[in-house]
């Protein structure tokens, strides 16, 4: 079984300080598991333990030896907050690679049951971790009820950061990737094509979305949409036909991307976001892209974020006319979610009444619209592929950005692009202490046994 090892920022940062030491270093790495649809798992890291310097029993750039002081604290506090805990250590002499030694498994061996029973988890990992090429590199295991590898870390941050193990094969470039190799570089070009990626909504903007995530290298592709192509939607959605209406959204889009690289790995999934099913879903992908046009999605998907450090990057397009068809605004929206931003709720981009109004039952929306105890919903909005297609690029060169860096510092969370005036204006905004994009509490992150993405969900 492969897995995923998800961290923020912060904590890859003292990952990454660890190969500071000359001599080999030890930790405890606390990490919330994320059941994925088809049953492998997402780790979720919440907090790095060094091992104290007293629990060191010997120390040397190519051994070491600790004594059980060097985990037991952080066993404890691994089984309060109900995660798995890592033994991670680094192999930190010039040259040296991040792969385990014969010693390091046998070590690996010795401590999955210590860790296991004093954990209450089933499953104990390790981390090695070496510099490579002045670069952070990494081998991980699995052991216990989980047998396999730790075979990327995703890395949520302002910047998004893969990495993959040092022992995984690394793919080769087709000519395809010429000009954004001659662009980006080929390391760039070998990422995108390892990137896992969600595109919630594939109308407008999302199919725009998705076609040049496949043009530009992504070839892990996950396409969530519960709606059948109209015939209003052919004049927006890319790769659609008149002969395609009546078929699903998900179906269209992703036929019409497999002519274009028929070597993708493309996902359909025929649904919304508000059932629990679909939800799943999305859990595994390193960056989701939000195009969904429904509050009650927008809301879900912002909470999942931060619960499952995915990155989200979330977009939407407002045409503002008068009753005799006068433009007045024209604005299209991309936020970027991630830990330590403000979510969609704190910036007041959604409405929870509209929300819980989209997920009622239709006959009970409409009573309580005329009793006057739910907002109306909105009916078909305007939508114009010259402005859908705008704010998709936008939003694909938020991804390109936060991967490979070319922009400005400190980046910013949300761009407005003001098409009306001709202007882009950008801004941040911080997480709210007091709000679940504020709050880093272990039990926030992962999955909950009783309120999944710490939400409850309707029940049909």
């Amino acid at each position: 079984m492969k897995s995923t090892l998800a961290l923020p920022q912060h904590l890859f940062d003292q990952l990454d300080a660890l190969m500071a030491e000359s001599d080999e270093t030890g930790a405890v790495l606390l990490a919330r598991p994320a059941r994925l649809a088809d049953n492998t798992l997402r780790l979720i890291g919440v907090e790095l333990i060094p091992v104290p310097e007293y629990a060191y029993l010997s120390r040397s750039p190519r051994a070491m030896s600790v004594s059980s002081d060097a985990y037991m604290t952080a066993l404890s506090r691994a089984e309060t907050q109900q995660s798995v805990a890592i033994w991670v250590h680094t192999h930190p002499s010039p040259g040296s690679l991040p792969l385990p030694s014969l010693l390091d498994e046998e070590v690996d061996r010795q401590l999955t049951e210590t860790f296991t029973v004093r954990t209450g988890s089933s499953i104990y990992a390790s981390l090695v971790l070496a510099r490579t090429d002045n670069r952070l590199s990494f081998t991980g295991r699995l052991r216990g009820s989980e047998e396999g590898d730790i075979d990327r870390i995703f890395v949520a941050g302002p910047r998004f950061t893969l990495l993959v193990a040092q022992d995984q094969p690394t793919p080769a470039l087709p000519e395809f990737h010429d000009r954004h190799v001659r662009a980006f570089g080929p390391d760039a070009a070998r990422l995108l094509g390892q990137l896992r990626i969600a595109v919630v909504g594939v109308g407008g903007t999302g199919s725009a979305v998705a076609e040049q995530l496949v043009r530009i290298g992504v070839r892990q592709l996950t396409l969530i949409d519960p709606d059948t192509l109209s015939s209003s939607n052919v004049t927006r959605v890319y790769g659609s036909h008149p002969t395609d209406v009546g078929r699903r959204k998900v179906d269209v889009t992703a036929d019409h991307l497999r002519l274009i690289a028929p070597d993708a790995s493309i996902r359909v999934v025929p649904g919304s976001v508000s059932q629990q099913d679909i939800a799943r879903t999305v859990v595994g992908a390193d960056v989701v892209f939000g195009c969904t046009d429904d509050d009650a999605g927008r809301m879900r998907l912002s909470r999942f974020s931060y619960g499952y450090l995915t990155p989200l990057i979330d977009c939407g397009v407002l045409i503002d006319s008068t009753a005799d068809y006068r433009i007045r605004d024209i604005i299209g929206r991309v936020t970027v979610l991630y830990p330590g931003t403000a979510c969609l709720l704190c910036r007041g981009r959604v409405s929870p009444q509209r929300a819980a109004a989209q997920e009622r039952p239709r006959d009970e929306q409409r009573r309580l619209e005329g009793e006057g105890y739910a907002p109306a919903l909105n009916g078909v909005e305007p939508a114009v592929v010259a402005f859908t297609t705008l704010t998709a690029s936008a939003a694909v060169n938020e991804l390109l950005d936060r991967l490979i860096g070319y922009g400005p510092q400190p980046l910013p969370s949300e761009t407005l692009l003001l098409i009306h005036d001709r202007r882009t204006s950008t801004n941040s905004q911080d997480a709210s202490p007091n709000h679940y994009c504020g709050k880093a509490a272990p039990s926030g992150f992962g999955d909950d046994p009783h309120r999944y993405w710490g939400l409850s969900w309707p029940t049909s």
